[in-house]
């Protein structure tokens, strides 16, 4: 009888220069890791948001999880119940079928990190850039047309469709 170990896997290093910008609707995305380096487990990006840049409106996932933790400036939060602003340190966990969305409406840039899990969700942000490069205009209509592909939908609290 053979030994049939397997060779223990590797570490990953990255770089801080390592990774994927996608630059979408004003929101640069450097995803560091991605399905491909994860097995599908997760994905893992640093985001950058000038003043006044809507990252996402309000909108709900059905099928991944995200994990926002903010490194500088101030990010404002959409709830489903209504905005908070978190500084740095702060996590927002919006677990599928939680409605979120997130916006800088502070005087300096926002940097925070996102965990996607599993990953896929980069591949929206994929789609969109090179629709965008291909020469389409990031409308809401086309934006919800690449949500759906990714099981996400907007969001729109009850208060606001009752006017």
């Amino acid at each position: 009888m053979t030994d049939q170990t397997p060779t223990p896997a590797r570490p990953l290093l990255r770089r801080p220069q390592d990774g994927e910008l996608i630059d979408v609707a004003g929101v640069e995305h450097f995803f560091r890791l991605t399905g491909e380096h994860t097995a599908g487990h997760f994905a893992f990006e640093e985001f950058n948001l000038a003043p006044g840049t809507i990252g996402a409106r309000p909108h709900v996932h059905d099928g991944h999880d995200e994990y926002f933790y903010v490194l500088e400036g101030q990010l404002t939060l959409h709830t489903g119940d209504g905005e908070v602003t978190a500084g740095p340190g702060h996590l927002l966990a919006a677990t599928r079928g939680t409605p979120h969305g997130f916006r800088n409406a502070g005087l300096i840039p926002v940097r925070a990190l996102c965990l996607y899990t599993p990953a896929g969700y980069e591949n929206y942000f994929r789609d969109v850039h090179a629709a965008v490069s291909a020469g389409a205009e990031a409308t809401d209509e086309l934006l919800a047309e690449f949500r759906s592909r990714y099981r996400t939908s907007s969001y729109q609290a009850a208060s606001d469709t009752a006017q």
